[in-house]
């Protein structure tokens, strides 16, 4: 009898932690949604008439793979910025150094306090040529190093720039910026263009350009995308905006006023989204607001 309790005890007991362990393992499965984990967003918002009166929550929609999203808080984000000055100085493009100077020069003057530039040449190789500084006439002295060599590694210097410089620097939601000071042309980088617009986004990291003259005149190979087409798949798959390198005061002020008076952070909980896919994101405002954000969230 005792040796029978003693069988039947055992039993249940194998069979209790049987189900403790499926319950346990089922615990352990991938969850199907990102619900309930909160994101942020870097924005661009600016009144059509100027006023400066600050933008709600309630006149932007937010749609996150075109689904409405709720918007948990939606506030101003005057912080200083990071700020990287990217400037192709390879041989063929159709800019001298005199122009490629003037366009960076203008930033250095234009910054907010707080503010922090650096300034990286590129070409075959990316080197700085202004360490983080928010001293004017450092930078403009510094700026005797440029020259023009080599060929344009855009891309590889793009992912040079966001991992040694922008990453280190504190959370994802810091306003961070590379101005792009270029026509786009890439010849030769191991880096592929998807791969680094894929990285700016996860990283929410702004891409504005100050577009020089494109040097190929649209004659490339069908398999390269092309430089205005990098341009502007940089500054639309970021929230940031085109300039003219004929006139860097103008992209300079506007840059900055922007980077410190017109831009927010809105936070939200995805909701019915699926877990480890990119998704496209939409940005939407009332009439009389222009508000810009990244296109993409890629996984995480």
């Amino acid at each position: 009898m005792m040796r029978r309790a003693f069988l039947i005890t055992a039993s249940a007991l194998l069979t209790l932690s049987v189900l403790l362990l499926c319950a346990g393992q089922a615990g352990r499965h991938p969850e199907a949604s990102s619900a309930g984990t909160g994101q942020m967003l870097n924005v661009a918002a600016v009144r059509d008439d100027g006023s400066t009166t600050p933008i709600s929550s309630k006149q932007v929609a937010l749609y996150d793979n075109g689904i409405e999203q709720s918007i948990k808080n939606f506030s101003p984000d005057p912080s200083p910025a990071k700020i990287v000055l990217l400037v192709d100085n390879s041989l063929t493009i159709r800019a001298d150094v005199q122009k490629l100077e003037n366009a960076t020069k203008e930033f250095a003057y234009e910054i907010y306090e707080g503010d922090k530039l650096l300034i990286v040449g590129y070409d075959e190789q990316a080197e700085i040529v202004a360490d983080w500084t928010d001293d004017a006439k450092s930078i403009e002295n510094s700026l005797k190093t440029f020259r023009k060599k080599g060929q344009p590694f855009l891309f590889d210097a793009l992912a040079a720039v966001v991992e040694q410089a922008l990453l280190p620097l504190g959370p994802t939601n810091q306003k961070r910026a590379i101005i792009v000071i270029s026509d786009g042309l890439d010849r030769g980088s191991k880096t592929h263009f998807d791969q680094i617009l894929s990285e700016l986004q996860r990283q929410d990291i702004t891409v504005y350009a100050v577009q020089a003259a494109d040097r190929t005149g649209g004659a490339l190979r069908c398999d390269q995308p092309k430089p205005k087409q990098v341009i502007q798949q940089l500054v639309d798959g970021t929230g940031g905006r085109v300039f003219p390198i004929q006139d860097p005061q103008t992209a300079a002020k506007a840059i900055c006023d922007e980077l410190r008076k017109n831009r927010y952070i809105l936070s939200y909980s995805p909701s019915s989204i699926p877990f480890g896919e990119a998704r496209r994101l939409l940005l939407l405002a009332d009439d009389g607001i222009k508000a810009r954000a990244k296109m993409m969230q890629p996984p995480q």
